[in-house]
């Protein structure tokens, strides 16, 4: 049976009008009364580790065939590289990107991984993840995927935080002529276990749904309350993305409808009032320029935005300029502030969720949680450091 609020929102998938417009407004206060006053945004570098995946999903050009000439693994100084010349334009957060697994369909990837010195992509990410923590002032966020336990607690070692997308809980997706056939890490039992597991190890953690895919309204709703319980059994879950499909040539899904905007505000909305307050919601700025509906919908946070690298899951679709998402803002009576890739609520919970190194590590930061040094494309200034 279902519980009252789970009705409540699958009722919603017809709002529209005067209807949608109240529904928006009252996310609006959930977010105001919990994350008043202030939007925020990570300054980060995008580094696409590798963009080989054993998984094929419908909507993606990220991934490429070891045939297609385009497959690569970036290597150490490459990694080192990219991240110094971040630091030097006030980023401090390196998100790692990386398809899943590739070495485990690919002969030509786990041949590249051993002139690396690896046999496996987590292993290897770890070495890069270390250096980045050695040699830059630096903090590793990483997109690794599906993972176990194990590699969880590995890298937790050498993480601020961690992340993966659940996208939806709909096994109807993994079905033949659906967007996740034969994808053996899109299975959402898998994910929903690595979201699990992340709980267990206590796990600063990202996660979302993609939406217009082929799912329908319902299993949306579903995934979000699966997210939302796992929240309240473990706390892990800092921030939601929901995250708008965009049709890209060369897919199966380059002819496919793309959400519209009514149908983000109504998700973003539903979202807001299904997920506990304290968990960030966020809508990436670069899919769409809608900014004052997206924050009339409830969002609080942007997510994170380079001003060096592009976007390497959609590359058609350039990042804002900050001084442009700071004056959007500003317009809608919000100021735009620079958080680190850490929540504040985990970086106040001593080393329950962030080792002792890491936390020596961590970029300094305010009473509130925030980045001390406030970025404003090519401006900073600094802010009042913690005790």
């Amino acid at each position: 049976m279902l519980s009252r609020q789970h009705a409540i929102a699958i009722a919603l998938e017809h709002a529209t009008g005067a209807q949608l417009d109240a529904l928006c407004e009252q996310a609006a206060g959930v977010r105001d009364t919990h994350w008043p006053n202030t939007l925020t945004y990570s300054r980060k570098i995008f580094i696409p580790l590798t963009n080989m995946c054993r998984d094929t999903c419908g909507y993606c050009t990220f991934v490429k065939h070891p045939d297609s000439g385009q497959a690569n693994i970036l290597n150490p100084s490459q990694v080192l590289a990219s991240v110094l010349k971040g630091q030097a334009q006030g980023c401090k957060e390196a998100l790692f990107s990386l398809g899943e697994k590739p070495e485990k369909r690919y002969r030509y990837a786990k041949d590249w991984l051993a002139t690396l010195g690896h046999t496996s992509m987590v292993d290897y990410l770890t070495e890069v993840c270390e250096m980045v923590l050695d040699k830059s002032l630096m903090i590793p966020h990483v997109n690794a995927g599906t993972l176990t336990f194990n590699e969880l607690k590995q890298l937790k070692n050498v993480s601020g935080s961690m992340g993966m997308m659940l996208e939806c809980t709909s096994d109807r997706l993994m079905k033949k002529g659906q967007p996740h056939y034969a994808c053996p890490d899109k299975v959402p039992g898998i994910r929903l276990k690595t979201l699990e597991d992340a709980g267990k190890l206590d796990i600063p953690f990202t996660t979302g749904i993609l939406i217009g895919i082929g799912e329908t309204w319902e299993e949306r709703v579903d995934s979000l309350m699966a997210i939302n319980t796992l929240y309240q059994e473990y706390g892990h879950i800092q921030e939601v993305i929901v995250q708008n499909f965009r049709a890209k040539a060369g897919t199966a899904m380059a002819n496919a409808p793309e959400p519209t905007l009514d149908d983000m505000r109504r998700t973003l909305a539903m979202a807001r009032l299904i997920l506990d307050p304290a968990i960030s919601l966020q809508a990436p700025p670069n899919l769409a320029q809608e900014y004052p509906h997206y924050i009339a919908a409830g969002i609080n946070d942007w997510g994170g935005i380079s001003p060096l690298t592009k976007d390497f899951i959609n590359p058609e679709r350039s990042w804002p300029q900050i001084t442009e998402l700071a004056t959007a803002c500003e317009q809608q009576g919000y100021a735009l502030q620079e958080r680190l890739t850490v929540y504040p609520k985990y970086l106040q919970a001593g080393e329950r969720y962030v080792t002792k190194a890491l936390h020596q590590a961590m970029p300094a930061w305010r009473n509130d949680g925030l980045a001390v040094e406030q970025c404003i494309d090519n401006t900073t200034f600094q802010g009042v450091a913690h005790g």
